[in-house]
């Protein structure tokens, strides 16, 4: 097993160091290539975060390690993202593209991360026969904060499409209600972590070994996808348009699905452990994250590369803005009473891809609809118990302090 584990850890090391060597040497290949070659790197180096991230807990916790770790694991989700917004200051085509890989990777979170969770988590239960968790799956109260921070985010969101534009007055909302989502974490008391796989084979170093590996994996890391963001994003348009593909959809779905793999590979390995609370917990933080600290990012990048402080948006990039903010308030709608059953993660399934099989623009908006008709249907069958399970949430028994009843 340690051998396996080591051999993952060289293995994805050496996919990525290509991309760093072309990248150094300024060498240019081919757009199909190049998408190979520096995805591939995306692809590994996200990974290694993954494994260094999940390591560093054993030795550095509070707040500011919170921070720290959720700031890296999902850098390479950002790389391309930001690499359009900044360049779309100069180059305002890039614009759509910032647009789309951001909608793109919150809707693949919740269309596809969320139901396969639920449903590997609801068949783990009844393989252990769990009578009560047979056809649900129910999430602990101290989710409760985390879910209310979405909402919030959720609701400003549908401004966003409204407004035709994303600002840096949007950037200084959507950065506060992450860090007051941090600021919740750091009060919260942590378990201690389960380590597995490649992560495990790294705990098990002793303390001043395992601190200089994880070091040395974020740096490798963060080289590897900062000399692979603008090749890689660049590679998708070029290629795309060589083949007659999309490339608009290409950075929407593609790129999103390369960056996320690992956190998805990861929350899949605890689900079939029957671990809840850490498997959902992980796709619920990345969805905050992307939520939040994603989409407030845009404005702010596109002003450090030139651009105004608003990234203005066309019609489409509004309706898919609108559409992902409707998709967050019907996974918000099914998770609030802290009860997820089979056919609500199902609901989101077929919703999310029920999008590719409606020709035409209008189908954003007859999704929109349907997600929206079905988060308020959810909603009011729900309103009581979940008033009556928020009630004390915010009520502060001291000053700085949050009760939480267990």
């Amino acid at each position: 097993m340690v051998t396996k584990n080591a051999g993952k850890l060289a293995l994805a090391v050496l996919i990525a160091i290509p991309a760093v060597l072309l990248s150094a040497t300024h060498t240019h290949l081919p757009p199909e290539w190049s998408l190979l070659v520096f995805g591939s790197a995306i692809l590994a180096s996200a990974f290694l975060l993954t494994w260094a991230a999940e390591c560093a807990q054993k030795d550095i916790s509070g707040g500011l390690a919170i921070a720290i770790l959720a700031l890296i694991a999902v850098l390479p989700e950002y790389a391309v993202d930001l690499y359009f917004a900044f360049s779309a200051g100069t180059n305002p085509t890039h614009g759509p593209y910032a647009v789309a890989n951001m909608t793109g990777s919150n809707r693949l979170l919740l269309g596809l991360g969320w139901p396969l969770v639920i449903g590997l988590l609801v068949w783990k239960a009844r393989s252990r026969k769990i009578p009560s968790l047979r056809d649900s799956i129910s999430l602990p109260r101290e989710t409760r904060i985390p879910l209310l921070v979405l909402g919030a985010a959720s609701v400003y969101a549908f401004l966003i499409p409204s407004l035709g534009r994303i600002s840096i007055l949007d950037t200084a909302v959507l950065f506060s209600i992450f860090g007051f989502y941090l600021w919740h974490l750091s009060k919260e008391q942590h378990s201690n972590p389960e380590f597995m796989g490649v992560a495990g084979f790294i705990a098990s170093f002793s303390r001043q070994r395992r601190i200089a590996s994880v070091v040395a994996l974020f740096s490798f890391a963060a080289l590897a996808i900062l000399a692979s963001a603008e090749p890689f994003a660049e590679s998708l348009i070029a290629t795309g348009k060589a083949f007659g593909i999309n490339e608009f959809l290409l950075v929407q779905w593609l790129a999103p699905l390369a960056s996320e793999s690992p956190e998805f590979l990861v929350a899949i390995m605890l689900a079939l452990r029957g671990n809840q609370e850490a498997s959902f917990g992980t796709l619920l933080s990345s969805k905050i994250n992307q939520w939040t600290l994603l989409l407030g990012s845009i404005p702010l990048a596109h002003l450090l590369g030139g651009g105004e402080s608003a990234l203005v948006m066309d019609f489409r990039q509004t309706q898919e803005v609108f559409l992902t903010a409707a998709q967050s308030l019907l996974g918000l709608a099914i998770v609030i009473n802290l009860k997820v059953s089979l056919g609500e993660a199902l609901l989101l399934f077929v919703l999310f891809f029920i999008q590719f099989f409606i020709p035409g623009p209008e189908s954003r908006t007859i999704v929109s609809g349907v997600y929206l008709v079905f988060a308020g249907f959810i909603g009011i069958r729900s309103w009581k118990e979940t008033r009556d399970l928020y009630r004390d949430v915010l009520i502060r028994e001291k000053i700085g302090q949050i009760a939480l009843p267990r």
